[in-house]
């Protein structure tokens, strides 16, 4: 995991890559982050925007000016309006805190479709998350991830997504905890992105619903990642469900009088408790963990998968 490898380093930023595109959904990613990482000098983040557009092989040793002389009227126009859309971004996140050398763009030409652009991007560039939009309504009154996002979900598992639907100002986050490594891995993440952020606050939600089967605890797996001693210390009390959840977030130096413990049943299932926890109550973001990609179920046959199709108007972090 990145957080760890940061953790270990010490003084590497947190690095998140920003998908953008100019539109206002584009916007909703730049106040969301804004909001969250205002004026917080351990944050590195990186926009980047995909333009369709192609060049021949041999152009890779042209400079700027000779490829932009070989594209269509069409991509320079994309790239020139690109250009200024960045810089206000840019400028955006400097107005509300951060510095210069905190915020880098990058535009590129798409060599095999954007989302495949981004995964690639994402895999040589060591970022401890991706932010992308959802698209929002249908023509049926349905949410709509987009097919960029919707790859992205298929295809990459190695770094944690967040999904930004509308404006969110709240920085109340719900971690529904069940007692999978799949949990921990989502509040080891949150605990050190939310590091040295004033102002935060986080529910650990247990569902209680009947139909939901019960996990029980095989330490071996959580072993090979956090170490016997610590699970043997953090995991094998009657509360292990919350209690090892607090305990990352205590490492990584979170305010614990802003932590709470939520156990409830309201439904039958617990993707439906929460989506009814986050219907009631004014949280700005969900977290959770989510099944790989050899996993049965299928990407949206999970419990993130119906909470990512239902809810919106919130941030939905997905962690492998």
């Amino acid at each position: 995991m990145n957080e760890l490898i940061n953790d270990q380093v010490g003084e590497m930023k947190k690095k998140i890559l920003v998908a953008v595109d100019g539109s206002y959904c584009s916007l909703h990613e730049i106040h969301y982050l804004s909001k969250l990482f205002g004026e917080h000098g351990d944050i590195s983040i990186h926009l980047i925007t995909i333009v369709s557009g192609s060049l021949p092989p041999s152009s890779e040793w042209l400079d700027e000016e000779d490829k932009m002389n070989m594209l269509s009227s069409e991509a320079r126009k994309k790239i020139n309006l690109t250009k200024k859309y960045l810089r206000e971004e840019t400028a955006f996140f400097i107005h509300h805190g951060l510095k210069e050398d905190q915020v880098t763009s990058d535009i590129q030409l798409s060599r095999s479709g954007v989302a495949n652009d981004l995964i690639l991007e994402m895999q040589k560039g060591t970022y401890d998350a991706l932010v992308i939009a959802r698209r929002g309504l249908g023509k049926l009154q349905e949410l709509v991830l987009g097919s960029v996002t919707t790859t992205i979900l298929e295809k990459c598992f190695n770094v944690p997504i967040w999904i930004i639907d509308g404006e969110i100002d709240s920085r109340r986050f719900l971690v529904p905890v069940d007692g999978s490594w799949r949990t921990l891995k989502a509040v080891d993440h949150l605990g050190f992105m939310l590091a040295n952020v004033e102002g935060a606050e986080i529910a650990l939600f247990h569902s209680l619903s009947w139909l939901t089967p019960k996990k029980l605890l095989g330490l071996d797996q959580f072993c090979d990642i956090w170490g016997k001693q610590w699970c043997d210390e953090h995991l094998t009390g009657p509360d292990a469900i919350f209690s090892g959840p607090e305990q990352l977030l205590r490492e990584n130096g979170f305010d614990m009088t802003k932590v709470i413990r939520i156990e409830e049943s309201r439904g039958p299932v617990a993707a439906l408790d929460i989506i009814l926890e986050l219907r009631d109550n004014q949280y700005g973001t969900i977290v959770m963990g989510r099944r790989g990609p050899d996993e049965p179920k299928g990407i949206f046959g999970g419990v993130s998968g119906q909470v990512l199709r239902t809810v919106n108007g919130v941030a939905v972090w997905l962690v492998n």
